[in-house]
């Protein structure tokens, strides 16, 4: 069923709340990347254009006690939203009470106002986390209608979100979210094809429903990263010290054999005999780990392999890296996967969000992918198929 969307709404003269994820990295009160920030500004700026009193709140990190606030607080993320905005954002350092509700009754036609983080209702039994009743009908008594544009908390049924659009007379979705469900549900439900899924990352306990909802609909399912060492040993191979989930062994031989012909392993690796950038490389065959040494990184026959099978592709989702890109000797595999779908003039490249997002951003091709998740585990949910929370509380249209 299609969603309402931020433009099925009529906002003019209305106190519109608005959920944005607003989780960046910070340092030291500075925030490192403000890519979350940027990707809701569409939103933003289409309410107050049509003189909305917008109203934003968001979590930051998680918070359990008083002493984990300390540096949680969305006051440096206000004051980088006025930058890109070019004017006033007012905040107000707190969750509820009268300070808010007064703040939030005095904003004009085109004002925004953004309180405290949400997961400082956490503190006192997860109000939040938990969506706590209460809670969810008192934020949602501050407005007049709801915008979900949170992707990275949807798999979640928070106060924030589930709570508050049970509470409120319209919910819509912003344009941020409609994105993720335009893309990471079209790519899975009607995938221009051939469809090509890149999975990488530590472990395969991670990403088990996602293989076993693409088996079904991907024409090739890549595997790289840590979780090949997973596969390597359900096979009966040497993975010397490399990351491996024992306890998955017999799963991982499950894939393999309902994914014959669709499921893709590396054919060689960078193996080393320490966790380190500077450690000396060797080149192995997937079958010739020693005991002694780990694999960190795709070897260049596997990237060469995985590149001309992602050619052809009309859709790639992407989720997960090539090996421990942090290094950048044990980068190259993952810097190759971008390239690659970098060079894809037809394709529709999707990028799940989480460490591939990372990389993408990191290594400079943004502006060549199609859509890049803001939600991880969101992301990640929503390849395996699963219904999200804060997607399926939005109004249909």
């Amino acid at each position: 069923m299609a969603k309402k969307i931020v433009t099925d709404l009529n906002v003019e003269g209305k106190t519109v709340l608005v959920r944005v994820d607003f989780n960046v990295p910070m340092k030291d009160s500075v925030i490192t990347d403000d890519n979350r920030i940027v990707q809701a500004l569409p939103t933003i700026k289409h309410l107050l254009g049509n003189n909305a009193k917008v109203v934003l709140f968001s979590h930051l990190g998680r918070v359990k006690t008083e002493e984990d606030k300390a540096g949680k607080s969305l006051n440096p993320v206000a004051k980088k939203l006025e930058e890109y905005l070019g004017k006033k954002v007012k905040f107000v350092p707190y969750t509820r009470g009268v300070e808010l509700e007064t703040a939030i009754k005095a904003l004009k036609n085109g004002e925004v106002l953004m309180f405290e983080n949400t997961r400082f209702e956490d503190i006192d039994g997860k109000k939040e986390s938990k969506n706590d009743p209460e809670l969810g009908k008192y934020w949602a008594s501050l407005g007049d209608m709801f915008v979900n544009d949170a992707f990275g908390t949807a798999h979640r049924s928070h106060a924030s979100n589930v709570g508050i659009a049970a509470n409120i007379a319209e919910v819509a979705a912003g344009f941020l979210l409609e994105k993720e469900i335009k893309f990471i549900g079209g790519a899975v439900d009607i995938p221009e094809r051939p469809f090509v899924a890149i999975l990488g990352g530590a472990k395969v306990g991670d990403k088990i429903g996602v293989i076993k909802n693409l088996l079904d609909k991907a024409d090739k399912i890549l595997i790289g990263g840590g979780m090949s060492y997973t596969f390597f040993k359900s096979l009966g191979l040497e993975v010397g010290t490399s990351i491996c989930e024992l306890d998955k062994l017999d799963l991982a031989t499950e894939l393999l054999e309902a994914g014959k012909g669709k499921l893709v392993l590396v054919d060689d690796i960078k193996v080393t005999k320490e966790f380190s950038n500077d450690a000396e490389i060797r080149i192995a065959a997937f079958d010739d780990i020693q005991p002694d040494e780990m694999g960190l990184d795709i070897g260049p026959k596997t990237l060469a392999k995985f590149s001309e099978i992602l050619k052809d592709a009309k859709t790639v989702v992407w989720n997960g890296p090539m090996g421990v890109f942090e290094f950048p000797h044990f980068a190259g595999g993952t810097i190759g996967i971008c390239e690659a779908l970098a060079s894809l003039d037809d394709a529709t490249t999707i990028i799940g969000g989480g460490d591939s997002a990372a990389a993408v951003i990191q290594n400079g091709f943004a502006d060549k992918m199609t859509h890049i998740s803001t939600g991880g585990g969101a992301s990640l949910e929503y390849l395996e198929g699963k219904a999200l929370p804060g997607v399926t509380c939005i109004d249909e249209l």
